[in-house]
C-alpha cells in the first residue's frame, strides 16, 4: 500500500514526460477501485475503513482505504502456500493491488515492488522450530485464516517436516469444512503432496451443541455452558444422538477425497462411556477408524490410543482426488463446493460478487 501511494503521487502530480525522466510509465491507476490496505498486529476495527492523504502532496493523495491484522494479509496466505524461493517471489509480484481506470489490474510486479518484497520476506521462509510441553519438535510456520484466506501452516514447513519425521502432522483450521476443504483442494493441489489420514477431532459437548433437533440448549460463544451439558440424562444423551451426525457428514466429506479418516474424541472427565460408546459406533458405521484420547488430562500418554489409530490408518494407501479440476471456472467451483461440503441446494450470488467473479474468470492469470 505504501508502494501504491508513493504511486499514485507521481501519477497526479507528473505529466508523462516527468514519469518518463523519472524511468516511470503512466498505469492510470483508479483511485477509487483498490484490493490492497495497509497491515499491522493491533486489532482496531475504527480502522478498518478509513481515510489517507488529507494534508499536502508529501501526505500522499486522499483517497479511501483501510487496515488489515497480519493473518487476515495476502502475503501472510503466500507465506503459507510458498514451496520455493522462486515461487515466493513469482506469487508477490502477482499481488492484485488495485485497478486502472479501464479495471485493468495492477500488480505489485506492475509497481516494480514484488522483488523488493522477496527480499524483506526472505527470514520468512524458514519455519520456527519449536517443542510441545513433553519436547516433541513442532513447526509453527504462517497463520492465515481460513475465512478469507487458506487457514493452513506452511507447505514449507510440511516439506521440512517429511524429511525430518517418521510421522509428520499438520492442521487445518476452522474445522473440517472450510479448513480441510481448502487444506484438500488449495493447499494439497499446491504442494503435490497426498495425505494418508485426516483426522476428525470432536467432542461429547461438541456434538450435544449441533443437537438442534433433540432440543439442544443454545451455547453460544463467551456465555458459561449450561450444567444440562455436563449431566448424563436421558434429554442430552438424545442431544448427542441428534448431533453426532455433524460428525458423519465431516466424515463423508474426508472420504469424498479419498482419504482415510479418524475420528478422535477428545475426551473429558465429565464424559460417560455410553456416550463415546455412540460417537464410535455411529462414526465407525461410515467407515471411520475411531480412538478415545485422554491427552488433555494424561498428556502424550493419554493419547497412545489415538496414535495407534493414525498409524493403522497409515498402512493403508489412500485414493486421493481433488473435489474439482483446476481448469473449472469460479463460480462453478463455488457451487460444487457449497453443495459437496456444505450441502447447500444452491448458490446465489448477489450482485457485487457475480461481477467480481466475472471479473477473476476473465483475468487469465
Amino acid at each position: 500500500m505504501v508502494a501504491a501511494t508513493s504511486r499514485l503521487m507521481h501519477e497526479f502530480n507528473y505529466n508523462d514526460e516527468q514519469l518518463a525522466k523519472r524511468g516511470l510509465k503512466r498505469l492510470n491507476i483508479d483511485p477509487k477501485n483498490f484490493e490492497m490496505g495497509w497491515i499491522m498486529d493491533f486489532c482496531a476495527q475504527g480502522l478498518r475503513h478509513i481515510i489517507i492523504g488529507l494534508g499536502g502532496k508529501m501526505d500522499g493523495f486522499m483517497m479511501a482505504s483501510k487496515f488489515g491484522i497480519a493473518v487476515s494479509s495476502e502475503v501472510m496466505a503466500i507465506l503459507s502456500v510458498t514451496t520455493s524461493l522462486a515461487d515466493l517471489k513469482e506469487r508477490l509480484n502477482n499481488i492484485t493491488v488495485c485497478y486502472d481506470k479501464q479495471g485493468n489490474p495492477i500488480t505489485t510486479g506492475d509497481l516494480e515492488v514484488g522483488n523488493a518484497m522477496t527480499a524483506w520476506m526472505l527470514p520468512s521462509i524458514n519455519p520456527t522450530l519449536m517443542q510441545s510441553v513433553e519436547k516433541q519438535p513442532v513447526f509453527v510456520h504462517a497463520g492465515p485464516f481460513a475465512n478469507i484466506a487458506v487457514g493452513q501452516s506452511s507447505i514449507i514447513g510440511d516439506q521440512v517436516g517429511l524429511k525430518l519425521f517418521d510421522y509428520h502432522i499438520t492442521e487445518s483450521g476452522f474445522g473440517a469444512d472450510i479448513g480441510f476443504e481448502k487444506f484438500w483442494n488449495v493447499k494439497c493441489r499446491f504442494s503435490g503432496l497426498v495425505p494418508n489420514v485426516a483426522v476428525l477431532t470432536t467432542t461429547v459437548r461438541g456434538l450435544k451443541h449441533h443437537g438442534v433437533n433433540a432440543g439442544a440448549l443454545p451455547c453460544p460463544p463467551g456465555k458459561p455452558v449450561p450444567k444440562e451439558y455436563f449431566e448424563a440424562t436421558k434429554e442430552n444423551f438424545k442431544w448427542l444422538e441428534d448431533g453426532v451426525q455433524n460428525a458423519v457428514r465431516h466424515v463423508r466429506t474426508i472420504k469424498k477425497a479419498g482419504i482415510n479418516p479418524v475420528v478422535c474424541i477428545n475426551s473429558f472427565h465429565f464424559d460417560t462411556e455410553e456416550e463415546h460408546a455412540l460417537i464410535r459406533r455411529v462414526c465407525e458405521a461410515e467407515g471411520a477408524r475411531v480412538a478415545v484420547s485422554r491427552h488433555w488430562q494424561y498428556g502424550g500418554e493419554g493419547a497412545l490410543e489415538f496414535a495407534d489409530a493414525v498409524m493403522d490408518a497409515c498402512k493403508e494407501k489412500p485414493n486421493f482426488k481433488f473435489l474439482y479440476p483446476n481448469e473449472l471456472p469460479l463460480r462453478q467451483r463455488v457451487e460444487i463446493i457449497a453443495e459437496q461440503v456444505y450441502g447447500a441446494d444452491g448458490v446465489d450470488f448477489a450482485p457485487e460478487a457475480l461481477a467480481k467473479a466475472k471479473r477473476f474468470e476473465a483475468d487469465p492469470r
